[in-house]
């Protein structure tokens, strides 16, 4: 039992700094939060601390309050956010601390006050802030349980936790709303709110953008809301409502205290009353008011089109003619930008006795948009009400809404109505018996017909034009020969040019590039690779000419590579430049990099030994290139074979990770994919062998082993015999000794590659090594995330004394024959993952 405290212990020191920081709940003057540091409440029911939103690509960070116990698909589930609209980029240089006035104050990296409780007190000097096992972060006096000055619970966010009163103050004016996150990714303020009647009645309203109340609880009978019939059918929770002289709010407790429910503003603009189900792990929805998605108030924003499919995320789409205002947004689940027309119209106030025909050919027209209505609930509350015009047929109201340019869209049944503005609340409907036709005004442009049209004058147009350019065909061929030359070194000037997308070269290119594959810098299991020039921009370059691509082998890791780096870009990773596919030839064109690989600046006969500053700018380098893989991309990327073959050098030793043919792509959806063996023996994590989902942190293994060749210079493989015993053992297996060498706090200078002469800073050595050995080891949830390997290389967090992991220990407590077994395969396989022998054995 003490050894499993124990370890517990250590995996939450690596993760999270110090011990120490777990068992405080308090903030103070002089116990800020800052970096990676938390306080956690006394039944470990909440905790507080810097996070970043599940998803984001931005480097922003909030703090915010999130359940301790409740860790949804491995994600933080935030019940508060403190700075929602000011976020920090830099938390190990950000920090909340209560400041000298009393008031809980947060920090940025740049000293600039962004967000503060703003209490008016005279207290100072004694003030500290506590998080309860309520979830409420209560400001309140030294050792004084009673007085509380300040308490996020009155100041909520999106979620309204059991307990907490959620109503108005009648005598200051106040009043408590919860407002919804602008996207999934983003907590700052959205469009929608909850909030009581500030008239004074007992009832809520969903308010949008501030102006629109789109549905409303109705008045307290009692004992529920008119609105909500279904709180008389949860006996798990008790509802109260409650109104005096100071004020009205409303609460809710469960009948189990142990569970753990909330209701939330949800982004799509419902309010969910949701409760987490520990046996699936997953939050499950009790009751959503709206009940239909589409009944919420402008739910895929200004010509945005609603379609119900009982999912918690609203189905948007935009109608013909039209497309998404902002693809980003919208994948994000924030909609309010909703759609816009494909191109702008052209209208120009044409007159009562202008030709429709005339007017849409060559400026606006009208799409029918078959099956969408008005959502039955936003109707009424429709900003741009229909307005009646005087019209007897269909064309007729056509041309009525293109005489004036405010108008938008038309409807024709029994009567002609015309819209004026941005259309909300557009909903499709199955049945449209009895329907009104809707007509969207949209540009001539995307009207196929109207296209047509157009496209059959400009063809009457060319080819009239065509006539007279038959008289210089002859001169005509001359000069598009030596438009082709031009448009070849064009493509590789583009090739050479910085942020320029991929560029598919010709093999002929490629083979006048490389002088006919002259100039060979290296090879391996996949093929080889031979130095180049770029026409034009006489940039060099590095050609792999992939092999084994008739069998497949070669085929696949060429097509993983093209679409794994060739859509990213980092400082720390390698730049593919282009690609070439001919019959079975397959080529890659990355930078050149003068420097070659890790492995041969470390290990190469003859080479100069790399300076520590360059060791550890290297280590640094690549935990960053590693890390944007991790968490900087769309989808995660797992390298899957990091070893010094795969990190090159540039010109300034700038490291840059390369070789992507066995990476694999895992969705955000997802936290870990099961995948056949990939890699290098030596380097492979051990769910590698057991043949389990892995996750990042088999690369973080495999960084750990790299981390320990750049301290010592040596093949971690690397087996020789013992002279006091017969026979070969692995008292020299290096990542071992270096394990117990850092456990045992030992003088880590006789780790460092003699080469140095003990030239290297004392402190970057401790944290290299530390780091190393926390990051192999055998429990992949003890393991660091890259990003706290940076941060941890850098000396933003400390880093404690990490445990032999047991997987080395075994090595040297089998017998001599798994010994010697081990010792060749690590030996055989250990320089590149192809059959060739390590020539360090």
């Amino acid at each position: 039992m003490a050894s499993t405290a124990l370890l517990l212990l250590l995996a939450m020191a690596i993760l999270g700094g110090s011990v120490r920081c777990f068992a405080s709940d308090t903030i103070s003057a002089d116990s800020a939060i800052s970096g990676l540091r938390t306080i956690v409440s006394k039944g470990g029911s909440f905790e507080v601390g810097f996070f970043r939103p599940a998803g984001s690509s931005d480097r922003n960070y909030y703090v915010g309050i999130w359940y301790k116990k409740v860790v949804s698909q491995r994600q933080r589930t935030p019940v508060w956010v403190a700075n929602r609209a000011a976020p920090v980029s830099d938390p190990a240089s950000s920090k909340l601390a209560v400041a000298a006035d009393g008031n809980l104050v947060l920090t940025n990296e740049a000293g600039k006050h962004v967000w503060s409780s703003n209490v008016s007190s005279s207290y100072s000097g004694d003030v500290v802030a506590v998080i309860m096992d309520s979830g409420s972060l209560v400001l309140r006096r030294h050792n004084n349980d009673g007085e509380v000055l300040w308490q996020s619970t009155d100041h909520p966010t999106d979620t309204w936790l059991p307990g907490v009163r959620l109503g108005m103050n009648k005598i200051t004016g106040e009043v408590q709303r919860l407002a919804s996150w602008k996207s999934s990714v983003d907590p700052a303020p959205g469009l929608f709110s909850l909030a009581i009647d500030p008239n004074g009645s007992s009832q809520y309203f969903l308010t949008w953008n501030g102006t629109e109340n789109f549905w409303t609880s109705r008045l307290w009978n009692g004992e529920i809301f008119a609105g909500v019939p279904e709180m008389m059918s949860h006996a798990k929770y008790y509802f109260g409502f409650v109104s005096d002289a100071n004020g009205s709010y409303f609460t809710y407790s469960q009948q189990d205290p142990t569970a753990i429910s909330r209701v939330v503003l949800h982004v799509s603009g419902q309010v969910r009353l949701i409760m987490w189900l520990p046996s699936t792990s997953e939050w499950m929805v009790i009751w959503t008011e709206p009940h239909k998605l589409c009944d919420v108030y402008a739910v895929c924003g200004a010509f945005g089109v609603c379609t119900e499919n009982n999912e918690p995320e609203p189905s948007c789409s935009c109608p013909a003619g039209f497309r998404p205002s902002s693809q980003g947004d919208w994948e994000l689940g924030d909609h309010s930008r909703g759609c816009r027309r494909n191109h702008p119209l052209q209208c120009d106030d044409v007159g009562a006795n202008s030709s429709m025909h005339d007017k849409a050919k060559d400026g606006d027209a009208f799409l029918l948009a078959p099956g969408i209505s008005f959502s039955l609930a936003g109707i009424s509350m429709q900003r741009n009400n229909p307005a009646p015009a005087q019209a007897s047929s269909s064309k007729g109201c056509r041309l009525a809404c293109l005489r004036s340019c405010n108008c938008t869209a038309y409807s024709y049944g029994s009567h002609c109505s015309l819209w004026f503005g941005d259309l909300l609340n557009l909903q499709r409907v199955d049945d449209t018996a009895g329907m009104d036709h809707l007509y969207l005004r949209v540009s001539a442009m995307d009207v196929p017909s109207l296209k047509g049209h157009k496209r059959m004058v400009i063809f009457v147009s060319i080819a009239s034009v065509a006539l007279i350019l038959v008289l210089s065909v002859i001169v005509s061929v001359a000069v598009m020969r030596t438009l082709r030359k031009r448009q070849r070194s064009v493509a590789f000037t583009q090739a050479a040019s910085e942020g320029g997308s991929l560029v598919a070269f010709k093999y002929s290119d490629m083979r006048s590039a490389t002088r006919n594959f002259s100039e060979k810098l290296g090879g391996g299991g996949f093929g080889s690779v031979y130095k180049g020039t770029l026409l034009g921009s006489r940039a060099a370059i590095a050609v792999k000419k992939l092999e084994g691509c008739v069998s497949g082998v070669g085929e696949k890791q060429f097509r993983n590579e093209v679409r794994t780096i060739g859509v990213i870009q980092h400082v720390n990773l390698v730049r593919l430049r282009g690609f070439c596919s001919r019959g079975g030839e397959r080529l890659l064109v990355y930078d050149y990099m003068p420097n070659g690989s890790l492995d041969r600046a470390l290990f190469g006969a003859g080479a100069p030994a790399l300076s520590w500053p360059a060791r550890f700018r290297i280590a640094v380098g690549t935990a960053r290139g590693l890390l944007y893989l991790h968490e900087g991309c769309r989808d995660c990327i797992i390298h899957c074979d990091i070893k010094p073959e795969n990190i090159l050098l540039d010109g300034n030793l700038v490291p840059k990770v390369a070789d992507f043919g066995m990476a694999k792509l895992v969705g955000r959806e997802f936290s870990r994919v099961l995948t056949t063996v990939r890699g290098t023996v030596g380097y492979l994590a051990p769910e590698w062998i057991a043949g389990v989902p892995v996750t990042a942190k088999a690369d973080v293994y495999s960084y750990g082993m790299v981390l320990l060749e750049i301290v010592s210079g040596r093949r971690n493989a690397r087996c020789w015999a013992d002279t006091e015993q017969e026979g070969p053992s692995f008292s020299g297996y290096f990542p071992l000794v270096a394990a117990r060498m850092v456990s045992g706090g030992e003088d880590l200078a006789g780790l460092l590659d003699e080469r140095l002469r003990g030239d290297a800073d004392a402190a970057e050595l401790e944290r290299m090594c530390r780091v190393a050995c926390w990051c192999v080891q055998d429990d992949e949830a003890r393991r660091p995330t890259m990003e706290q390997v940076v941060q941890a290389l850098e000396g933003v967090v400390a880093v404690d004394v990490p445990p032999v992991p047991r997987s080395l220990q075994a090595l040297v407590e089998g017998s001599a024959g798994s010994v010697l077994s081990v010792c060749a395969s690590a030996c055989f396989y250990g320089t590149s993952g192809s059959h060739q022998q390590n020539s360090s054995c």
